[in-house]
């Protein structure tokens, strides 16, 4: 029987088959060991406190994880990571790689209660503390008992006496001194009875707070926290600071020489800070030096982790994307040599068949995006229409029949008239913005930063991410306008309809495409019940730039976009 060379190919496409997954069964093994591996070793990195080799073997875990589909371990690695990057300042950096965990979290869990601290954490030390309080409550929603609860309590309470609500910081922590639930652990409850004391001494009952922070002081000492008793004598400098500067000063030199010991700057900073108010002559000129020169240092030693965790993040991406580009040549090599006795045929047949193929694309794709134009165009003037028919035209309406039935004598008339004339102001600025000319040339890049950035709110958190390293000088001006126009429609549909607290947007340059993805934590919808008013459009101008556009979307989990544009 006479075999036809389509027969083989399949035969061969069989055996190929079985040989891929033997492989893939042992590479699996093999990439799950490498994971394990480096993140022991990313432990005890970390325990010495050789931070850049630890931040570097937890992100090659990290990426060993994701080959094998390890969610579980995924989010772990870049919890450590985000923790190296607090530990050495580089608040906004752990934010970013806390952001690259949130999607592999699967449910609540202590997982996510720690990266929602974490991200307290970050916001409290950058000043941002109605969002620090946020994360630490959401933090709490994951917390399984009383006894994990302790720690964002006391970081509630932290934030608390920050914003100067002595109140509730008092409240929170004789919550937590009530169900004794810290009498075994000295260390936690010293931490807590510091604070309350110096909550207390905040809001004036002074000797009440002495007695509670001297308390926590002795605690400390006695269970040898010694790390603890840093922020114990912080407290009791500023605690004699204006009443007896001697007493001031020994505190604060335990503080300083603490913190110098456990390498803690911030800590030492601070001390240094007691020591210069209270000392006048030599000494404070002493001091001050001391605080200059360690500033600028620590400034220094800072945004060089940064710089250093940011080339171990890209250094990893280019050597995952050599890896697989390495990987895609070895298996086309194996097929090209199988299949050398029907490459000449099929090359031929295929060349003829692509000719036809795009001589049929082309005219295709030419009356496609005729119509496509016109129908955005169409959408466009539509959609300016219902805006100014719903909103605008109400608003002129309404204000019109108030000045016809109101006296405008009155000044409180008056001053209500002046009102809604700055509604009618702003939704005709609104409108106009939505549908204002780009400027594609230079500024392209800030001006698009600067329009989503218009979304933030204290309501919602809009993160950016790499805006800047695409370069834009090599999109086309349709591809500019249509970005900035789909973007535009995702925040505005994001601000009517999801209620999103969180709103990340990323941005990722390769060699011949841009790739946006958009993703935001709100209420989501069925997949069958997306709204296609705005998404058509999105689609349309998308299509029409020959790139591509999908659309994820569940209740409760959030909204998400991907966009591919060719360059």
């Amino acid at each position: 029987m006479v075999r036809s060379p389509f027969f083989y190919f399949l035969f061969f496409l069989l055996l190929l088959s079985c040989q891929e997954q033997t492989s893939h069964t042992s590479n699996a093994s093999s990439i799950r060991k490498d994971a394990i591996d480096y993140v022991n070793k990313g432990r005890v990195s970390f325990q010495n406190k050789n931070f850049n080799t630890a931040f570097y073997q937890f992100n090659k875990s990290k990426i060993a994880s994701e080959a094998i589909k390890d969610s579980a371990n995924v989010v772990y690695n870049l919890i450590q990571m985000a923790n190296i990057q607090q530990i050495n300042g580089d608040y906004y950096g752990s934010k970013e790689t806390l952001t690259e965990a949130l999607p592999y979290l699967k449910k609540k869990d202590v997982y996510s209660a720690a990266i929602n601290n974490l991200f307290g954490i970050a916001d409290k030390e950058l000043s941002i503390y109605n969002d620090a309080i946020f994360f630490y409550k959401e933090a709490l929603k994951d917390c399984t008992d009383d006894s994990s609860r302790q720690s964002p309590l006391n970081n509630i309470a932290v934030v608390y006496i920050q914003q100067k609500k002595y109140n509730e910081a008092i409240n929170i922590l004789n919550t937590i001194l009530d169900k004794k639930l810290l009498d075994k652990e000295p260390p936690k409850k010293a931490r807590v009875l510091d604070n309350l004391g110096y909550a207390y001494f905040k809001m004036g009952e002074t000797e009440k707070g002495y007695s509670l922070m001297n308390e926590g002081h002795k605690m400390r000492t006695q269970s040898e926290d010694f790390y603890g008793s840093i922020e114990s004598n912080l407290h009791l400098a500023d605690f004699y600071s204006k009443s007896n500067s001697q007493k001031s000063n020994q505190y604060a030199q335990a503080a300083y020489q603490l913190a110098t010991h456990f390498n803690s700057v911030d800590e030492r900073l601070r001390a240094l800070s007691f020591l210069m108010s209270n000392d006048s002559g030599i000494k404070n000129v002493q001091y001050a030096q001391k605080f200059i020169f360690l500033n600028d240092s620590i400034i220094k030693i800072r945004n060089n982790f940064k710089n250093k965790f940011a080339k171990i993040k890209y250094d990893s991406k280019k050597e995952k994307d050599e890896n697989q580009k390495l990987r895609l040549e070895r298996a086309e090599n194996l097929l090209s040599i199988q299949e050398a006795k029907y490459q000449r045929a099929f090359f031929i047949i295929g060349i003829a068949a692509l000719c036809l193929l795009l001589l049929y694309l082309r005219k295709f794709y030419q009356n496609r995006n005729r119509i496509e134009k016109l129908t955005a165009a169409y959408d466009t003037e539509t959609r300016i229409a219902k805006d100014i028919h719903d909103e605008l035209a109400n608003d002129v309406f309404n204000t019109i029949t108030f000045t016809q039935t109101q006296s405008l004598e009155s000044p409180n008339v008056k001053e209500n008239l002046v009102h809604k004339l700055d509604q009618i102001y702003n939704r005709v600025r609104g409108i106009s913005r939505e549908n204002n000319e780009i400027d594609t040339k230079a500024n392209y890049a800030v001006n698009l930063k600067e329009m989503l950035s218009t979304y933030n709110s204290p309501s919602t958190n809009v993160i950016i991410n790499n805006i800047e390293k695409v370069n834009w000088d090599l999109v086309d001006d349709i591809k500019k306008v249509a970005v900035h126009r789909v973007l535009q429609e995702l925040m505005v549909n994001m601000k009517k309809h999801s209620e999103a607290l969180v709103v990340v947007l990323k941005f990722e340059n390769t060699a011949n495409k841009i790739l946006i993805e958009y993703s935001d934590n709100g209420k989501g919808c069925e997949k069958d019940k997306i709204i296609k008013n705005g998404l058509q459009n999105m689609e349309n101008r998308i299509l029409a730039t020959k790139g591509t556009i999908t659309f994820d979307t569940e209740p409760h989990k959030g909204f998400k976009v991907k966009i591919t544009l060719p360059k």
